[in-house]
């Protein structure tokens, strides 16, 4: 996956000049996943700029440059790094095309190494996205497959609208050795069925992804026929496919590494609910990450969802069914 985004950006450089990629040690060390390894070496340090250590600032400088018709990339080193920023986000980044009546959009992305999964220390692996999510005017994108890595990319730096680009850390490594670049996917706001079920949809998207997968496999042995829904996209979200996808089985589980409280999951339940409330057999549950500040490195794995948790989640299902 790294590699594929590696290509997206070095292809979106090559194609259009206007494209500029600024962050903390992307340029000579390549990022601290490689990300935008080599790419200063060949588009220059203008065009791949390493910044100081300040959020606000690289974001504000990126805000002015996208104001007067550049198309700048900004990298967060880390998920939590990007909070110094959030107020230029929130209070400018989203707000400048209403503020503009339509006049000045902003073509923005910015990129965010999010989730768990490597161990991180503090303030290096939380899972961010419900505040983006909350803020009117940001598309908010996050793939879980090499190809997505690519396709979702190259789309976010073409469009006008600022775009939360958030970047699995723990898939960074992930290969799929069938896909050919530059891949074509689905645009933003389609969500994509990673495997049919008949039994219950698992709703989920970026790191979960791998995990849901395996829970489907694994649920063979229980006789259950899991589905399960990769989002890709939060914001917009695509309401009819993942209707469709619960109407269909009639039982849902959203699984995600952010906190429950007020996270993702409450909002994507809701609206489930809302739209496919007489076609429900149980209701709609959530695995998530638990309700307390990110662990420390060695208490990771009893914080991040896994098979264990989903499959428990779909046998409450399956015992409401029959209450």
């Amino acid at each position: 996956m790294a590699q594929a985004l590696n290509r997206a950006l070095r292809d979106a450089l090559a194609a259009d000049p206007d494209v500029h990629l600024l962050g903390e040690d992307i340029g000579t060390l390549g990022g601290v996943f490689r990300v935008t390894d080599g790419l200063a070496a060949e588009f220059g340090p203008e065009r791949c700029a390493d910044t100081p250590l300040a959020e606000a600032g690289i974001l504000g400088a990126a805000t002015g440059m996208a104001m007067y018709g550049l198309r700048p990339v900004v990298e967060m080193q880390f998920d939590a790094f990007g909070y110094p920023a959030f107020e230029q986000l929130v209070s400018h980044v989203a707000k400048m095309r209403n503020r503009t009546r339509g006049a000045l959009p902003l073509p923005l992305t910015v990129r965010v190494p999010y989730g768990g999964g490597i161990g991180g220390v503090e303030h290096h692996g939380d899972s961010s996205e419900a505040y983006y999510m909350a803020t009117p005017g940001l598309h908010v994108v996050t793939p879980a497959t090499v190809a997505d890595a690519y396709g979702l990319l190259r789309q976010a730096i073409a469009t006008d609208d600022p775009v939360v680009f958030l970047e699995p850390k723990r898939l960074y490594w992930s290969r799929d050795d069938t896909v050919e670049l530059p891949a074509t996917v689905e645009p933003f706001g389609r969500a994509v069925l990673r495997r049919e079920g008949a039994d219950a949809t698992l709703v989920t998207y970026g790191p979960a992804v791998p995990v849901c997968l395996a829970a489907a496999d694994a649920a063979r042995e229980a006789g259950w026929d899991l589905g399960v829904l990769d989002l890709r996209t939060l914001v917009p979200f695509d309401d009819a496919t993942v209707c469709a996808e619960v109407r269909r089985t009639g039982r849902a589980v959203v699984v995600h590494e952010a906190s429950g409280f007020a996270g993702p999951g409450a909002e994507i339940a809701a609206r489930v609910t809302e739209r496919c409330f007489h076609h429900l057999a149980a209701p709609v549950l959530r695995v998530t990450g638990h309700d307390i500040p990110y662990p420390p490195p060695m208490l990771e794995r009893h914080h991040l969802p896994d098979v264990d948790r989903v499959l428990s989640a779909v046998a409450r299902l399956q015992w409401e069914d029959q209450v």
